[in-house]
Formats: C-alpha cells, sequence, structure tokens
C-alpha cells in the first residue's frame, strides 16, 4: 500500500513539473528509464520501440522484433494489472471511510434512546409509556442484535404496539439471555399472540412475562401457552384483565405442567375463568414452587373454592394468597379450608368483598389464628360478618407478626372492637390498620387507647366514615402530643361529618407534631357541603410545620373568599407542593 501510494504521488509530482510536455519528451524520459522508485524497474521498451519501428536494425531485426513485440504484451499485461491493483486499493481505502463514517451499533442505540428521552441500559431496556410508533418499533427491532447483554425489556403502555410485535420477536434471538419481557397495556393482537410463541421456542432463559391488559388476548392464549417447552425456567406470569375464557383457563392447567419453576401466576380481573378454575387447580401441583397466587375477581364459585383448597396442600411454599372480589364464593367456607392451615409460609391472605357469611367466619376463627407467618390479613367490605368477627378478631394475638389488618366495612360492634383492641396489645409490628366504615369506632376511640400508645410502628391509620366525634379527636391529638404515633405517614378523617369545629381546632392545634405526614384526609359526605371554620387558620399554621405533608384532601369544604387568599399566601410565602383536593 505504501509503496503502490509513493509511485502515485511522485508520478503525478512529475505531471504537475512539466505542464506543457510534448510526446516526444515523454518518449525520451520513457527510453532513458528515468523512475521515481528507489528499487530498479524492469525494461520498459515499448514506447520507444514503437517510436523507432521501421528503422533499420540489422541482420537480427526479424528476430529481435518479435522478441520486442512479446515483451511489449507482457509488459503491457503488466500495466494493466497494476492499474487493476491500484484501483481496488483505492476502493478498500474509500470503503474504510465510509464505515468510519456510519455510526456503530451502540451509537445508534444510544441515538434511539436519547431521542426517547431515556437514558441507555444495555442490560435493562424501560419503554414504559413512551408513546411508541410503529416505526420505532421497527427501528428498536433493528438495534436488538447490538444487545447481547440484555435482560429486560419493558413495553408496557405503548399502544401502538399492538400489531407490530412480529417484527420485534423475529429479532429476539440475538438476546438469547432475555429474562424479562412486559407488555402491559399494550393492545396486543391475536398475530402478536402467535409471534411471541414463536418467540419462546427460542428465547430460553425467559423468567418473567406480563401481558396485563391485553384485552383481545382473551379466548387466543392456548396460541401462547403450547409454545411453552416442558421444564422452561418462566417463573412469573401475570395476565391481568385479559378477558380470558374458560377455554384459556383450560389452556393455562395444560401449562403448568410445563412449567416446574412458576412462583407467581396472576390472572386477577378476569371474569370468565371461574368455571376453569377447578380443572386448573387440579394441576397446581405440578407447581410446587409457586409462591404467588391472584384470583382477585376471577369469577369463583363455591366448587372453585373446593379445588382450590384441595390444590393448597401441594403448595407450602404460598406466600400470597388473593382471592377477594368473588362474591359467589361467600358460604363456601365452611368446606373449603381443610388445606389453608396448613400454609405455614403464607404471609398475606385477601378476602375482602367474598359475601363471608357467619358460618364461614367461624370457620376461619379456628383456621386464620394457625398461619403463624400471616403479616397482611384483609377481610373488608364483608358487611354480614358483624358480630361473628369477635372470636376471630381476639384470636389474631396469636398472629404476632401481623404488619396490616383491614377490617372496613365489616358491621362491627362494640364488643368487636373491644376484641381487636384486647389482640392489638400483642401486635408489636403492626404499621397498617384500616376500621373505615365501621359506625361503632365513633365515640369508642378510646377502647383503642392502649393498644395505639403500644403501637410504635403504625404507619397509616383508616377512619373514614366511623361516625367520629370531637372526643375522638381529642384522643388522636393527646396520643400524638404524648409522642405516640410518631411514625404516622397516612391519617385518613374524611366523611366524618358530625365533627364540630371546635373539634377540627383542637385536632388541628396538635398537628404539627407529626412531622412525618405525608397524606391526611378530612374530606366530606358527597352528599355534603359546608363552610370551612376559623379552624382553617390553624390548619395551615399546623401545615407550615409539617415538611413531609404533600396530600391535603377536603373535599366539599368551602372556603371563604379571606380563606382562599389565606391559601394563596400560604403557597407564596412557603413554596410548598402541597395537592389541596378541595
Amino acid at each position: 500500500m505504501e509503496k503502490t501510494d509513493d509511485m502515485l504521488n511522485c508520478q503525478d509530482k512529475q505531471e504537475e513539473d512539466t505542464p506543457n510536455s510534448s510526446p516526444f519528451d515523454f518518449v525520451i524520459k520513457q527510453f532513458q528509464g528515468k523512475s521515481c522508485a528507489p528499487e530498479k524497474r524492469k525494461e520498459q521498451p515499448s514506447a520507444i520501440k514503437k517510436f523507432f519501428r521501421g528503422f533499420d536494425f540489422g541482420k537480427s531485426e526479424g528476430k529481435d522484433r518479435r522478441e520486442i513485440e512479446e515483451k511489449e504484451i507482457n509488459n503491457s499485461g503488466a500495466d494493466d494489472q497494476s492499474e487493476k491493483e491500484d484501483l481496488s486499493v483505492e476502493d478498500g481505502h474509500s470503503h474504510l471511510i465510509s464505515e468510519a463514517e456510519s455510526p456503530s451499533g451502540e451509537q445508534r442505540f444510544n441515538q434511539f434512546m436519547q431521542k426517547l428521552g431515556k437514558k441507555p441500559n444495555s442490560k435493562n431496556l424501560d419503554l414504559n409509556n413512551c408513546a411508541l410508533s410503529e416505526e420505532d418499533v421497527t427501528e428498536l427491532a433493528s438495534l436488538l442484535p447490538f444487545l447481547p447483554e440484555l435482560e429486560e425489556i419493558s413495553l408496557s403502555w405503548n399502544g401502538c404496539v399492538g400489531g407490530t410485535l412480529k417484527a420485534l420477536t423475529v429479532h429476539l434471538h440475538h438476546v438469547n439471555l432475555l429474562k424479562v419481557l412486559r407488555l402491559n397495556n399494550c393492545r396486543l393482537t391475536a398475530e402478536d399472540v402467535i409471534s411471541l410463541g414463536e418467540a419462546f421456542e427460542i428465547v430460553s432463559q425467559l423468567e418473567e412475562l406480563d401481558l396485563s391488559w391485553n384485552s383481545n388476548i382473551g379466548g387466543k392464549l392456548s396460541l401462547l401457552t403450547k409454545k411453552f417447552q416442558k421444564g422452561c425456567k418462566l417463573k412469573c406470569l401475570k395476565i391481568t384483565d385479559c378477558n380470558l375464557t374458560a377455554k384459556d383457563g383450560e389452556s393455562l392447567a395444560e401449562f403448568l405442567n410445563v412449567t416446574p419453576n412458576l412462583e407467581v401466576l396472576d390472572l386477577s380481573i378476569n371474569k370468565h375463568i371461574g368455571c376453569s378454575v377447578k380443572v386448573m387447580a387440579q394441576d397446581l401441583k405440578n407447581v410446587p414452587g409457586l409462591k404467588e397466587l391472584n384470583l382477585h375477581m376471577c369469577g369463583l364459585k363455591q366448587d372453585s373454592l373446593q379445588g382450590l383448597d384441595t390444590a393448597l396442600q401441594h403448595l407450602t411454599e404460598l406466600r400470597k394468597l388473593d382471592i377477594s372480589c368473588n362474591r359467589e364464593i361467600g358460604g363456601g367456607f365452611k368446606d373449603s379450608t381443610a388445606h389453608l392451615a396448613s400454609l405455614k409460609n403464607l404471609e398475606v391472605l385477601d378476602l375482602h368483598q367474598c359475601c363471608v357469611t357467619e358460618e364461614d367466619m367461624t370457620v376461619l376463627s379456628q383456621v386464620i389464628p394457625l398461619l403463624s407467618s400471616l403479616q397482611e390479613l384483609n377481610l373488608s367490605s364483608n358487611k354480614s360478618v358483624g358480630v361473628s368477627s369477635d372470636p376471630l378478631l381476639g384470636r389474631l394475638r396469636f398472629l404476632p407478626k401481623l404488619k396490616s389488618v383491614a377490617i372496613s366495612n365489616c358491621g362491627l360492634g362494640e364488643e368487636s372492637l373491644s376484641s381487636l383492641a384486647e389482640a392489638a396489645l400483642h401486635l408489636p409490628e403492626l404499621e397498617i390498620l384500616d376500621l373505615s366504615w365501621n359506625k361503632c369506632v365513633g365515640g369508642n376511640l378510646k377502647l383503642l387507647l392502649g393498644a395505639l400508645k403500644l403501637a410504635a410502628e403504625i404507619q397509616v391509620l383508616r377512619l373514614s366514615s366511623c361516625n367520629l366525634v370531637a372526643e375522638d379527636l381529642a384522643l388522636l391529638t393527646s396520643l400524638t402530643q404524648d409522642g405516640h404515633l410518631s411514625r404516622l405517614q397516612k391519617l385518613d378523617l374524611s366523611y366524618n361529618d358530625s365533627i364540630s369545629d371546635e373539634g377540627w381546632a383542637a385536632f388541628c392545634q396538635g398537628l404539627a407534631v407529626s412531622k412525618e405526614l405525608s397524606e391526611l384526609d378530612l374530606s366530606l359526605r358527597p352528599s355534603s357541603c359546608r363552610d370551612c371554620g376559623t379552624w382553617f387558620s390553624e390548619l395551615l399554621a399546623a401545615l407550615a410545620q409539617l415538611p413531609a405533608l404533600a396530600e391535603l384532601g377536603m373535599q366539599r369544604w368551602v372556603l371563604s373568599e379571606p380563606q382562599r387568599k389565606q391559601l394563596e399566601n400560604f403557597n407564596h410565602d412557603n413554596k410548598r407542593n402541597i395537592r389541596f383536593d378541595c
């Protein structure tokens, strides 16, 4: 390469030095054998011989002429080959320059991410809610070959992904380390489901798949599940609110036979799979490592509950069981709790809005206290529970790891509240207590005084629509001023319209000590409307001393014009970002 360039440069220099040279000068130079290369060149007689052809060279004229002609032909071929080599070198040099000027795969990926306002990450591709277009999906697909270390792809909340997924899935073989794929609310079509199924035959390392909120998947899930290979590594499958059918439920039963590593199965808000849950439950024994089962609002019936209970004996690792918002299972617990007590690792049990009957509660009162690892219990919105909950609430003392107790809207009586108060003395880790919509709390909050004094970890206290009175607010104020409830972050006192202005004033005067409070709701009922009293000034004074407060609910409280001015001045002077919901 270097010699060729030197020869070319030298020749160019000679041509520049003799711009007006004649053909004869050129012949003389050739004859003299002038060369710009340092080594000795072969004889090149072709030009001079042509010039003197026809002159008399003596007796050997015929022989010499033949030799000369042969040399001319050979030298001419060598010259042509040299020219081709020079052109080839120049072409290669131009090609290298072109490649150097074009951006690399990494540069293209960085530019793509910057265009979407995201930071490039070669292992975690987070493009949630980026308003991706069809062109963006196509461009992303072309970048996958440059991301061999990619482990997570999140394209959720991008509606235009639907119908274009094949452009992406055909390149998934380039990212064979992929472990997580999230496609929530992408308007996926049947064609997309087929494309995903084909891709899963290649992406063998996949551990998490989230297809939630894609309603068009309903009735077509088998196109996906039948593609999973036996012994696949999938650990988490979420298909929330996808309009699944009974047929889809049956295909999931077959799916459980090939996914022994499954740990999370979320089928929530699929109202039409209830009748197939019994079939599905028979195959839950094939996923003994299951840790979370979510069947919230799945249209379960009593026979579904029975089948599920039978399966629980095989799910000893289960940590979370959510069968909430299945109204038709009410009355079925009395015959379907034989194996619930065996879940020694269960941490979360959600039975809210299940139409639990008094008979159900009698059985649950015997079983739930045996769940020694339980941390969260939700029995809310089971209005028929009433006084039958007394035994269960009293036995919560045997669950010292409880962190959250939600029994809102359960028709509790004063005796139930007393049972809970006594049990709460033995719940040192309690963080969340929801007693909302239980009218018995109003005027009786003092029953919980001892428990609230000991509840050093309490962070969320919900007392909405409890018929609270000024005396109850005074009790809360005295607790906070005495240093109790010091970790309180969320306090819901909404829909307690009977509290007097004097009660609100006393409460606001002591509010400033709750330094960790971030949410406070004082809203009135939807049907109410009331002028805000003089305590509003006390409230603003307290807010100025609450650095963590971000949300204040005051719906349907009517502010006077001077109070609105006070609020404007408060926002201006304190430069706080508090969201006033007035």
